[in-house]
């Protein structure tokens, strides 16, 4: 699958928030800031977990030639994944 740059972006800003917590650590803000800015990057890779496996059953759906059972089993393991991913 091509990951597009709007989902690699997904990532940095994650990327970005977690470093942001630690300099919070760093700067022993309070417990109750760092849980809240926790909560928001569990929430920011959520929505990013959900957006790759959406984009990719996508893909897949357009791509697949097969029968109707076969498209049903290609949702089925999205939807396990993004089961599993919580």
């Amino acid at each position: 699958m091509d990951y597009s740059s709007d989902m690699k972006n997904r990532l940095k800003r994650i990327e970005g928030q977690v470093r942001g917590v630690l300099k919070m650590m760093e700067d022993e803000k309070e417990c109750q800031s760092i849980i809240t800015q926790l909560s928001a990057v569990r929430s920011a890779v959520d929505r990013a977990t959900a957006y790759v496996v959406a984009k990719n059953l996508e893909v897949c759906l357009r791509e697949q030639t097969g029968t109707e059972e076969d498209r049903e089993e290609t949702i089925e393991e999205a939807v396990k994944m993004l089961v599993k991913s919580r």
